[in-house]
């Protein structure tokens, strides 16, 4: 009965602790800090897509490139923060067809076409690499391909070209790794020259798969080696799902800031490897340390730095438009916390060593529960408070799984199949 005892007055002093409301400073500044965020979709989220072992089929998922604008228009019309689509141009362009009309479908839907991004794995040939093959013929061919996406990357008018390689090798001994480098150097330099403007070619890495005994960008160092030699329109994209478990990202986020080399993100969350899961799903700390490093160089440099937020997912099994929104609110949230740390009290604490101290204060700003702050601002957009409560009223996904049953059944597509 002491235990017990003990046990309900330790609850009691839990519960009567007075933790601190946001003060107006701090709602200010999260005020400030969302205006600073755009995030972009990708186009592939919202169709059918899943593992290497098969798929499940939704009926509301997108058919074609017009059914991902409006989903996607979805998405920004409920948060207010998505007013860009990410293309694959393989995916979501027709052979011959005209880049400024599907720039125009888009604008139809509320969003515009935001980064191109080039398909170099998908063809036969491409079996040995792409940019990297020791074919000549393929490296051509796939730098061909990449021109012809920089002349949509125009008539769209489009800042961003992003570029991922399926690149490597799977035995020792296949090809030579030293020539693969000096060819991606030259067709990353070619890719440069090409660009005009403002124009920003992102250089993507990932350690392993498809590739699993060499990846010719396997990390953030060799994009960085590549990007500079590429010239001064190269910059690096960190994908986030895309590191081994130990690796620290937000010191890569870090170097890459002071260095002037990043370029971009894709956002999502991994339990093993390139899991593509809802950002924040599996480590939301994680991302709030990476928000945490880019608010403390625009505390730093006065500004904050030209970077591409975009989010990487595609799902097999969550409704595609809602887990959309629900990595687009918890981005969002992350970013309005991290918002909060305050930078130079921070700078104090680190230069006295009071180390307890300084990690509280991520700690804290980590714990504050922002989503009222953010709601407030959400009110002030037009926005309804909660964009997740508000789309699934709306009725949207119901209206649009009865229209593309209905479609898939007049153009005799079958939602089947498997790996095998």
């Amino acid at each position: 009965m002491a235990c017990l005892t003990g046990w309900f007055l330790s609850i009691n002093l839990v519960c009567n602790l007075q933790f601190p409301l946001m003060t107006s400073t701090q709602k200010n500044k999260i005020v400030q800090a969302l205006s600073q965020l755009e995030i972009e979709v990708p186009s592939w989220g919202f169709a059918d897509t899943g593992t290497r072992f098969g798929k499940f089929f939704q009926p509301a998922s997108a058919i074609d490139t017009a059914d991902k604008f409006a989903d996607a228009g979805q998405v920004n019309a409920f948060t207010g923060c998505c007013p860009s689509v990410a293309v694959h141009v393989l995916w979501d362009f027709q052979p011959g067809e005209d880049p400024k009309a599907v720039a125009r479908l888009a604008r139809k839907n509320g969003v515009k076409i935001g980064s191109i991004n080039p398909n170099v794995f998908q063809d036969q040939h491409y079996k040995n690499g792409s940019f990297a093959n020791p074919d000549e013929k393929v490296r051509k061919a796939a730098l061909d391909h990449v021109f012809d996406c920089i002349a949509i990357q125009n008539a769209v008018n489009s800042r961003y070209l992003s570029l991922w390689f399926a690149d490597g090798t799977n035995y020792p001994g296949q090809d030579n790794i030293r020539h693969r480098k000096a060819y991606f150097e030259a067709g990353l330099k070619a890719t440069q020259k090409r660009l005009k403007g403002k124009q920003i070619v992102l250089v993507e890495y990932k350690p392993f798969e498809p590739a699993f005994y060499h990846t010719d960008i396997a990390d953030w160092g060799m994009a960085y080696l590549l990007a500079k030699k590429a010239g001064p329109r190269a910059k690096v994209l960190v994908d986030t799902g895309h590191h081994y478990q130990a690796q620290n990202i937000e010191q890569i986020v870090a170097l890459l800031l002071d260095e002037g080399m990043l370029g971009g993100f894709h956002f999502n969350d991994r339990r093993y490897a390139d899991d593509d899961l809802t950002l924040g799903s599996i480590d939301p700390y994680q991302i709030f340390r990476i928000f945490h490093e880019i608010h403390a160089f625009a505390a730093d440099a006065g500004k904050y730095p030209d970077i591409a937020y975009m989010v990487d997912q595609s799902h097999n099994v969550k409704p595609k438009i809602e887990a959309m929104i629900q990595t687009v609110m918890t981005a969002q949230e992350l970013w309005a916390k991290a918002a909060l740390v305050d930078h130079r009290k921070l700078q104090g604490l680190q230069v006295k060593g009071d180390i307890v101290s300084a990690e509280n204060m991520l700690k804290d700003a980590f714990a504050t529960d922002v989503r009222p702050a953010v709601a407030a601002w959400r009110k002030k957009q037009g926005l309804a408070p909660d964009p997740l409560v508000a789309f699934r009223k709306s009725g949207y996904e119901r209206k649009a799984a009865r229209e593309r049953t209905r479609r898939r059944k007049e153009l005799g597509i079958v939602q089947g199949g498997s790996y095998a």
